[in-house]
């Protein structure tokens, strides 16, 4: 599958089989993750893979209580390390690099099929105590894989000239 075949397969999953994911696939997209680029390549990250159910229902009250989250077999936090760092553009870095990592952990369960659906919607203070996570860190996303229940709705996205100008600002 070439690139842009995998970057269209790719969809936010919300419904999850029970199916667990063999260590080595895991393994495989976690292997994504740690390749993934950051600035001056600090990796400033920890990613908590989340297996436990306790854990996942726990985690799912302080996602605004999102069901999927706990039927998911595996939720994935990623925690950035270095949240007072700000980069040379005047934007922090930790949400930029530790989202990128995110990304490949997307495609690369995309490429494994398996999905995941990003997890913005959450209390910081309740994840943060459900995975102990210390207070120099910050979570910036979760992130739930497994093999899908459903299949995916055709996408809609804005055509490439509503998006993209060349040169400058129009």
């Amino acid at each position: 599958m070439d690139f842009l075949e995998l970057a269209n397969k790719r969809y936010s999953v919300r419904s999850y089989k029970s199916k667990p994911i063999a260590q080595k696939t895991l393994h495989r997209i976690l292997e994504a993750v740690r390749l993934a680029p950051s600035g001056s390549n600090r990796q400033p990250w920890r990613f908590v893979v989340v297996r436990d159910a306790d854990l996942r229902q726990q985690l799912m009250r302080a996602c605004a209580g999102q069901r999927f989250i706990a039927e998911a077999p595996i939720v994935i936090a990623g925690v950035g390390l270095m949240p007072e760092r700000v980069m040379s553009c005047d934007v922090p870095g930790d949400p930029v690099d530790v989202a990128i990592a995110l990304e490949h952990l997307a495609l690369a369960a995309a490429a494994e099929g398996l999905g995941t659906c990003w997890i913005g919607d959450f209390a910081q203070n309740q994840v943060r105590r459900v995975l102990e996570v210390p207070e120099a860190a910050k979570v910036i996303g979760l992130m739930t894989l497994g093999y899908p229940a459903s299949s995916p709705r055709p996408k809609t996205r804005k055509a490439l000239e509503e998006i993209v100008v060349y040169e400058r600002w129009p």
